[in-house]
């Protein structure tokens, strides 16, 4: 049994979590189209991880070129977090487009190709949101080093960061869509997409519990050094802050004022925010089927 067999009571407790996501239909097309983008780019995608399993879960309902964008994005992420666990935080130089690591000359190639038709402002939320992934494996990296362990209080904000909270942004050019600014400005909205990135976050801390017992930057082992639990303990009580958190996105997304924007507008918002609802579901599939956590 894997540590992310203890995820599974929350589909019995949590409504979003509830009801398994379906595969696209062109799961294997899209599994394709990720081996062929990995030789090309001169990736090595953790054999077995599947990442693109994950993609099809949380974009079963839209194109097949949406569910494989997104599905080369995430195994980017992947491979990128592994880096920096290796490098001890060290960043690869990404946006200024001469780098040889595969891992830059991958997120260039990806970056043209998504960022192609999105605004400056879009530009620029994603562009701030890597920085924020950057500052906060530079924060984790200075961490280990010491041997601290991050307080209760200031490993949401740290995980949401580590997490990479870009990603969350990769949502609208697969779909075609942009979210108007002032609705992202509004708390219903950031509400949203940051309960969907700690549950996902959250539940990852979980199932990766065997390989970070040592490692302070895990929810569970924060919860047993700051409350002095036993660590079924402490992933029970981790479990209630994912249900807690699924709650809260649940409710933000019902108070999405949708009503004062144009009818099209709002249907495609409206995309956007299904794809987060989404998300945790899909992402718990995968955690629960992937090699990676086995």
């Amino acid at each position: 049994m894997t540590a992310a067999a203890a995820l599974v009571p929350l589909t019995e407790r949590v409504p979003v979590l509830a009801a398994p996501c379906r595969l696209h239909p062109s799961v294997y097309s899209i599994e394709a189209a990720v081996i062929d983008w990995t030789r090309r780019t001169g990736l090595r995608p953790d054999p077995g991880a599947d990442f693109h399993r994950m993609a099809a879960r949380a974009f079963a309902e839209f194109d097949t070129g949406a569910a494989s964008l997104f599905a080369q994005w995430l195994t980017w992420l992947f491979l990128l977090d592994d880096e920096l666990d290796e490098a001890g935080g060290d960043y690869p130089r990404l946006f200024d487009g001469h780098g040889e690591h595969p891992l830059e000359s991958s997120f260039a190639e990806l970056w043209r190709r998504t960022s192609a038709g999105m605004s400056d402002e879009w530009r620029l939320r994603f562009a701030t949101n890597l920085q924020r992934q950057h500052d906060a494996c530079r924060t984790q990296a200075g961490n280990r080093r010491r041997g601290r362990t991050p307080t209760l209080s200031e490993y949401p904000a740290l995980r949401r960061g580590t997490v990479g909270p870009f990603l969350f942004d990769l949502v609208e050019p697969c779909l075609g869509v942009e979210v108007p600014p002032e609705l992202q400005a509004g708390w219903a909205w950031q509400t949203l997409v940051e309960s969907c990135g700690d549950v996902t976050a959250w539940c990852n801390d979980v199932a990766s519990l065997p390989k970070e017992r040592g490692d302070g930057h895990n929810l569970v082992v924060v919860a047993c050094a700051e409350l002095g639990l036993g660590e079924p303990e402490a992933v029970a009580w981790v479990l209630d802050r994912v249900a807690e958190r699924c709650a809260e996105m649940s409710d933000a997304a019902r108070r999405l004022p949708l009503d004062g924007l144009d009818p099209g507008t709002a249907r495609e918002v409206s995309k956007v925010a299904c794809a987060y609802l989404g998300a945790p579901r899909a992402h718990l599939d995968w955690l629960l089927e992937s090699a990676r956590y086995a």
